[in-house]
């Protein structure tokens, strides 16, 4: 199996307003995010010439994360659904966006902090 991955930023707002209101993270609040995807394949379905996807195939979910994340209040960006969004939540949230347009997604990590990670992976 090979993987690739390719590392992304954005800055957004949230509010995490089902913990209690003490929380500091109940407060509008934001982050400088990092997203990374992995995208996979078996050794006898890369593509040629050898790829598991050509980065420049990346760079449409570039040009959506910063029309769809970037400088917005997460809360509204991912739908207003009631989903919280957490780092978590985000991470599975790009890959159910995305995992038709790159079938070979296969891992979608989201930083808020340097020291911090949530990993999404089906």
């Amino acid at each position: 199996m090979f993987t690739i991955s390719k590392e992304f930023h954005f800055s957004a707002s949230h509010v995490l307003d089902t913990l209690p209101s003490w929380h500091p993270c109940a407060r509008l609040h934001g982050h400088n995010y990092v997203v990374v995807l992995e995208l996979s394949a078996a050794d006898h379905a890369l593509a040629p010439p050898g790829f598991v996807r050509d980065y420049r195939d990346l760079d449409d979910f570039k040009k959506w994360l910063d029309a769809t994340l970037d400088h917005r209040h997460l809360n509204e960006a991912m739908g207003g659904g009631g989903i919280p969004p957490t780092a978590e939540n985000l991470a599975k949230w790009i890959y159910d966006t995305w995992h038709d347009d790159l079938p070979e997604l296969s891992t979608v990590k989201v930083s808020e902090t340097p020291k911090t990670w949530a990993v999404y992976r089906p």
